[in-house]
């Protein structure tokens, strides 16, 4: 079942798991079956990447695991914290800095992790679950609490759970949560010949 309430206000038709895709921050506490969860990293797993390379890793807790689950969530700075912690499902995802088969450095390894978290977003609304990432991470917390190997970086944060009530929230957060979305015309980031001319493609 999706929130429609949160559908995407798009310029032009798409699919309707991207436009039912969004980030709450108010989670139910509910958990998530684990065959979702699977599903969720098969998806990652079949993300595109540069060489095949693959360079995701998730280092991932649920609320039945208390131990690991708090060493995610401390892993997050302070003020995700507080929110995050009523999502079911916690997570950090991760990079490896290098190619494994010439151990070169991977400069597209940040954007092939993110393609892998994107499809396991899109996964998750087709489940009818959401998926909240954040930049807002303690990456050498993360290292220390984990035992991330030198040639790995830390990459995002994630909750993950049913949408919950946005009642549950602050003041401050619930009315960002209730608040429509909203992201940049097309035509402000799509060009055509030189840096800042919008394509016709995209100009109205």
């Amino acid at each position: 079942m999706h929130d429609r309430t949160k559908l995407a206000p798009t310029e032009t038709p798409i699919h309707e798991i991207l436009a039912h895709r969004w980030s709450p921050r108010a989670f139910d506490a509910r958990p998530v079956e684990p065959e979702k969860l699977r599903a969720l990293f098969e998806a990652a797993r079949w993300a595109a990447s540069s060489y095949n390379a693959q360079p995701w890793y998730f280092v991932v807790a649920t609320k039945d695991d208390p131990a690991n689950f708090k060493k995610v969530l401390e892993c997050f700075v302070e003020f995700n914290q507080t929110w995050a912690k009523s999502a079911p499902v916690v997570a950090i995802s991760a990079a490896g800095m290098n190619f494994q088969h010439n151990g070169q450095p991977n400069r597209h390894s940040f954007h092939d992790v993110g393609q892998a978290a994107a499809t396991m977003a899109l996964q998750a609304t087709a489940l009818g679950l959401q998926m909240h990432q954040m930049a807002g991470i303690l990456p050498d917390t993360a290292r220390a609490e984990f035992n991330i190997p030198e040639a790995y970086e830390a990459v995002a944060g994630i909750a993950l759970g049913y949408p919950g009530d946005p009642s549950s929230l602050p003041d401050q957060l619930r009315e960002r949560e209730l608040a429509a979305r909203q992201r940049k015309p097309a035509a402000s980031f799509v060009f055509t010949g030189e840096w800042g001319k919008p394509s016709p493609i995209v100009a109205k």
